[in-house]
């Protein structure tokens, strides 16, 4: 795996599964002074940028080092998965070997003009596989390429790492509080800043896991409303066991942002639901994927404060709709087991190499 260097992390390790496999990561500089290598990471590109204008002047860099990479690793490999259209599918559209793209969500959705729209399509049009994480998104592949037909291939979940069995009393502090949760980027297209809305028609603490962007603006948001908000920052996904085990709603108020940007699908709705808690989500992007409204989950319109809060506070209220849901939701989750998805990836590349 080739990936953008970031401070801290090595240039070179391997990741192993529990299946006994292996991955080797390579990670590549692109800037001579290491430490301000912080355009990738956390996040993804774009939002990064929005949080600090001056990390555009890092792309152009980012771009040659990922070519010069390609150009010297690519004789020894005979395909290529990239994920991401921009930059990763875009640049490896200009090498010879065969890969699969994977859209994801924002890299889809937003920045479709002039030269950007054509390289995009260029890059789809070239590969010999496109996936996509959901229905959602495989339409807006056909709207910037009519004639290519991506296929859903969601990034999927280790179900067996969230379980309910992770759950711990009075985890958060709560006291007979019920607990809301939120996971996720504090960035635009989250909606953070609707659900702390929502919480003002809520007998609950919401608890906040995540960085980005807008954190200072949502604390700012959240003073009047004392200790029944609480910011976490962010959480490893060892760390994420517990918290999601043991919040009793989980809540992803995800909206479409100003540059189109939406979820692709939403993995933390997966991790949720795996770990026996119920989801109420926005009816956002791919998310409608994962959730059948009043069977595994319930949805809201987006930005629709009053809805949500209906919402929660009907998960919070009514045990009976609770258990079915969760119970509907763990069972939702295992067409999403890695071990699926794996298999299906693995045709794909067959069908390349072979």
């Amino acid at each position: 795996m080739l990936a953008p260097a970031a401070p801290g992390a090595a240039e070179q390790e391997y990741m192993y599964g529990e299946s006994g496999g292996r991955v080797r990561v390579l990670r590549y500089h692109y800037l001579p002074i290491h430490r301000w290598e912080t355009l990738c990471y956390p996040g993804a590109i774009v939002p990064r940028i929005k949080e600090k204008k001056v990390r555009v002047l890092q792309v152009p860099f980012l771009v040659l080092a990922l070519f010069w990479n390609l150009f010297r690793l690519l004789p020894d490999y005979d395909v290529v998965h990239a994920h991401w259209l921009i930059p990763q599918g875009i640049i490896q559209s200009f090498f010879g070997t065969p890969y699969i793209v994977t859209g994801h969500g924002g890299d889809v959705t937003s920045l479709n003009k002039r030269l950007l729209r054509k390289l995009k399509c260029r890059c789809i049009e070239k590969a010999a596989y496109v996936t996509v994480v959901s229905d959602y998104l495989k339409e807006r592949i056909r709207e910037l390429s009519p004639r290519t037909e991506a296929l859903v291939l969601p990034m999927g979940v280790e179900k067996e790492r969230f379980s309910r069995r992770y759950y711990r009393e009075n985890f958060f502090g709560q006291g007979k509080a019920k607990v809301v949760l939120f996971v996720g980027r504090l960035a635009e297209k989250k909606g953070v800043s609707y659900l702390i809305e929502a919480m003002k028609q809520v007998d609950a603490m919401l608890v906040v896991v995540g960085e980005g962007p807008l954190e200072k603006s949502l604390k700012e948001q959240a003073k009047e409303m004392g200790d029944r908000v609480r910011f976490l920052g962010p959480k490893s996904h060892e760390e994420l066991k517990a918290i999601y085990a043991s919040a009793d709603v989980f809540v992803v108020p995800s909206i479409t942002a100003r540059d189109g940007d939406v979820e692709g699908l939403g993995l933390v709705v997966l991790e949720a639901m795996s770990s026996g808690v119920p989801v109420v989500a926005n009816d956002s992007g791919g998310i409608r994927q994962l959730i059948r409204d009043g069977e595994n989950g319930l949805l809201c319109e987006e930005k629709n404060v009053r809805q949500l809060a209906g919402a929660i506070n009907r998960i919070l209220k009514e045990d009976a709709l609770s258990d079915a849901i969760r119970e509907k939701a763990y069972q939702s989750v295992r067409d999403y087991d890695y071990s699926i998805l794996a298999g299906r990836y693995l045709e794909l590349l067959d069908r390349i190499v072979l």
